[in-house]
């Protein structure tokens, strides 16, 4: 699949780092530090921009080894971009640990995946088929 970019960073193009791979880094595009105190947020530009394909999102998700070492994490997670999105990829940011977090220029913050999706044609029904689970949910099963 093809996706067009703009990249307006100071960075190269996001790129897989393995055959396998399923996301892409996304890198922080900033002019100075960002400094994030513990359960603060911030909005961090990237520099890019995408044109999906109709039929496509873009998931933007934390990476695990900044999650688990750092305490970064995303808001809205997974953060979805439309394909009529046009604007700035910008990543919501939050430090989930008791300590600061500095994220420079072109620190790899999150990653991207492209997702294939489709629209529903809703119909409305006065009552719903019957299942075995039913309204059953938020652990009704236990933890075993």
């Amino acid at each position: 699949m093809e996706i067009k970019i703009v990249n307006n960073s100071k960075h190269p193009l996001p790129e897989y780092k393995t055959k396998q791979s399923a996301g892409v880094d996304i890198r922080a595009n900033i002019d100075e530090p960002v400094i994030l105190k513990s359960l603060n947020r911030a909005l961090i530009p990237t520099g890019l921009y995408i044109e999906l394909p109709e039929g496509y999102e873009a998931q933007m998700r934390p990476r695990s080894g900044l999650a688990l070492k750092e305490g970064l994490g995303l808001l809205n997670s997974p953060g979805t971009i439309d394909a009529d999105y046009r604007g700035e990829i910008g990543i919501i940011v939050v430090n989930l640990s008791t300590e600061d977090i500095t994220i420079n220029d072109g620190d790899r913050i999150c990653q991207m995946v492209i997702n294939k999706v489709e629209q529903a044609d809703f119909v409305k029904v006065e009552i719903l088929t019957e299942t075995e689970r039913g309204s059953g949910g938020f652990g009704h099963t236990g933890k075993k």
